[in-house]
């Protein structure tokens, strides 16, 4: 279980969560990121690319929202307030269709890069819905990107994950052993 401080965790939340809301370098600018995805983990081993657009960011009401959900309500109300949410963009693979971004953020990082939170409900097929695997357990999807002033970058593909609020502390479980390790990330503007 990955364990983050409230602070910083899922959502982006800033050091103070009715701070105001933080221009990052990319202005609120629509942006597309690609990235070589690497699985290592119990699911399997593999590499590919993964493309991520957002054509808008997460707003700051939008992210209290959630956030405030999150720590007094749980999970599953929190996984019913991200899918009632307007789309942000979408994340695919060069061969596929893709589907929605719930959730984007960002936030100044250290050394005039930024840190780029990415959320959504994952995928759910018909054969899982039916059945009711243990994977059933683990609907959101988190990306997390390390970006720096030049537009490239590192992060980490949380596919199958549980979000849970325990006092202070927001923790990460993954189904997978391991989280998706994403390299060579490069953002660019996109125009609508």
């Amino acid at each position: 279980m990955l364990k983050l401080s409230a602070l910083t965790a899922v959502l982006g939340l800033s050091a103070v969560l009715a701070s105001p809301a933080v221009t990052a370098p990319t202005n609120g600018q629509p942006e597309e990121f690609s990235a070589t995805a690497i699985v290592n983990n119990n699911l399997g081993a593999g590499a590919g690319r993964v493309i991520m657009r957002v054509t808008r960011w997460s707003t700051e009401a939008e992210r209290g929202r959630l956030t405030r959900t999150l720590m007094t309500k749980g999970a599953d109300k929190l996984l019913d307030d991200l899918q009632d949410m307007k789309s942000v963009g979408n994340i695919r693979t060069p061969d596929s269709l893709g589907y929605d971004l719930r959730y984007a953020y960002q936030e100044p990082g250290e050394d005039g890069g930024r840190r780029v939170v990415l959320a959504t409900d994952r995928p759910i097929g018909f054969w899982e819905a039916v059945n009711r695997p243990r994977t059933i357990d683990y609907p959101f999807t988190v990306i997390e990107m390390q970006i720096g002033r030049d537009g490239e970058g590192k992060g980490t593909l949380s596919f199958a994950t549980k979000i849970m609020a325990r006092g202070n502390t927001i923790e990460l479980e993954n189904f997978a052993s391991s989280p998706v390790m994403l390299n060579d990330i490069r953002a660019k503007a996109i125009r609508n």
